[in-house]
């Protein structure tokens, strides 16, 4: 019996469970579509569209190596498999579970509904620590670091395939000028892995939070994880079994790293278990809360806030597609507190210029960058003090914000105290910084005051907050200590 293996962010053979299972039941035919109406939506971009059509060229490969044969088909998932359902008698389609955007979810059920009226079995499997129907957070970490410490699914050795014709792919989506964007496809992952476990990560601990020094030491993996070329449990066992060789700085920063991975999972569940986290605030209370002033987040979006740090990490994150983490929360937080605009929209922006958009990951931080999360401290930047920590020579902000060049150090962060300041071809900042970050401030505190705030803020934090031990939790950590939150505490930072 054929049995449709449809890829979607699971872009490898390597440790797929789905591949393993639908080879066991007989010939597979693989299948990915490229769905126009995904690409129409208002939170993907050219720059991811070009990275997995990369990563799915770089399957066909990976596939023709184990004696199978992609078929790539353009246009609704539905449609594609019915048009196979009928021409080759399937009646069993097997697929990774997902976690994507709303569109996505809309899909699945669409795809759900089609399965149940043409008699075709749909198995979907687990491909990561995320936990479908999860009852509460109880447990979750256990199960979590259990799934990582089983054995890869072995890849299969002369699979049966059928092959059918694919269909030629045309430009989706309008190409983005992203010139420094990372390459897709496993063998590009694979080099990253290796680069990362063997010499990268050294000083990955210290180094992660600069732009400047986390091009290099972060990982840089996040947009292979997004797309499935690698899988996080092999990363995870990668990560752990380099742990074992290595000792001192090198250890604490891959136990850094695990514990990353480890978050990755946390925030990927917590959009699993609220797919409304997308368009609407995890606590009520701040529904409302702010408004979109055009002006300014345009400017924010092209960098010509007057602010020099957070104009360098947008322009920089418009070339590279990637930014470190820190830097994220940051333009994030400066965009919702200091220039008050409402996360959606600043989101769907960030989404389009992150080539590693995950979407469990993405929207959970951006209301817990945004403050709206009702259980998660406020963090309020100060966009001049990370630019003096985080690029303290000032070679971060002088090469994406070449208008600078002239202006001394000491006023490179604050350029409109310099006397000549009138003379440069770089706005004032929009904001006064100061006074932006009180008005936020007053604001978003007040929301939180009262018992009927913190009644929802309660429920909350029973479904969504980690129950691990603030240490960490990690894929070699065999005995974790599990703890439920006290309703108030707040601190949950990632």
């Amino acid at each position: 019996m054929t049995s449709i293996l449809w890829f979607k962010r699971d872009l490898r053979v390597v440790d797929h469970p789905a591949l393993a299972f639908a080879a066991a039941q007989g010939p597979v035919l693989p299948l990915y579509v490229f769905e126009p109406e995904y690409w129409a939506e208002p939170d993907v971009s050219g720059r991811q569209f070009a990275f997995l059509s990369e990563s799915v060229a770089d399957l066909r490969e990976q596939l023709s190596r184990i004696g199978l044969t992609l078929c790539v088909r353009v246009g609704s998932v539905c449609a594609v498999l019915e048009h196979l359902r009928t021409t080759h008698g399937v009646t069993r389609l097997v697929s990774h579970e997902e976690t994507g955007n709303a569109w996505t979810y809309t899909r699945d059920r669409a795809v759900a509904d089609w399965a149940r009226g043409q008699g075709v079995t749909w198995t979907e499997l687990a491909q990561s620590g995320v936990i479908r129907r999860l009852n509460g957070r109880d447990g979750w970490a256990k199960a979590r670091n259990a799934f990582l410490r089983q054995d890869q699914v072995t890849v299969p050795e002369n699979a049966q395939g059928v092959t059918v014709p694919s269909d030629d792919v045309p430009a989706l989506i309008q190409p983005d000028h992203c010139p420094e964007r990372q390459l897709g496809g496993r063998q590009m992952a694979l080099s990253a892995l290796g680069g990362f476990l063997a010499e990268r990560g050294r000083t990955y601990r210290g180094d992660m939070s600069s732009p400047l020094s986390g091009e290099t030491a972060c990982s840089r993996l996040s947009p292979y994880l997004a797309f499935g070329c690698l899988s996080g449990r092999e990363v995870a066992q990668a990560g752990a079994a380099r742990q074992r060789e290595v000792s001192g700085d090198w250890a604490k920063s891959l136990k850094s790293f695990q514990s990353r991975l480890a978050w990755r999972d946390h925030f990927m569940q917590k959009l699993e278990d609220e797919p409304q986290l997308e368009t609407r605030c995890l606590h009520s209370a701040y529904d409302g809360l702010r408004g979109d002033d055009r002006a300014r987040r345009e400017a924010w979006e092209k960098g010509e806030t007057g602010m020099p740090f957070v104009d360098a990490c947008m322009r920089y994150l418009a070339a590279t597609g990637w930014l470190n983490f820190r830097m994220r929360s940051m333009v994030m937080a400066v965009a919702s507190y200091h220039f008050w605009l409402d996360w959606r929209q600043t989101g769907l922006h960030l989404a389009r210029q992150f080539t590693d958009y995950e979407p469990g990951i993405h929207w959970p931080q951006t209301q817990m960058q945004s403050g709206t999360t009702g259980m998660n401290t406020i963090r309020i930047y100060n966009p001049i003090k990370q630019g003096w920590d985080q690029d303290p020579k000032g070679v971060f902000t002088r090469k994406w914000v070449p208008e600078l060049a002239d202006v001394p150090d000491k006023y490179l962060q604050e350029p409109w105290r310099w006397e000549r300041a009138a003379s440069l071809a770089y706005p004032g900042p929009i904001v006064d910084v100061a006074e932006a970050a009180r008005h936020a401030r007053s604001k978003i505190y007040g929301v939180r005051k009262g018992q009927t705030f913190r009644d929802e803020a309660a429920k909350v934090i029973d479904k969504h907050a980690s129950r691990k031990d603030p240490q960490g939790h990690f894929v070699n950590d065999r005995s974790p200590r599990q703890k439920r939150p006290d309703p108030r505490q707040r601190a949950f930072d990632f």
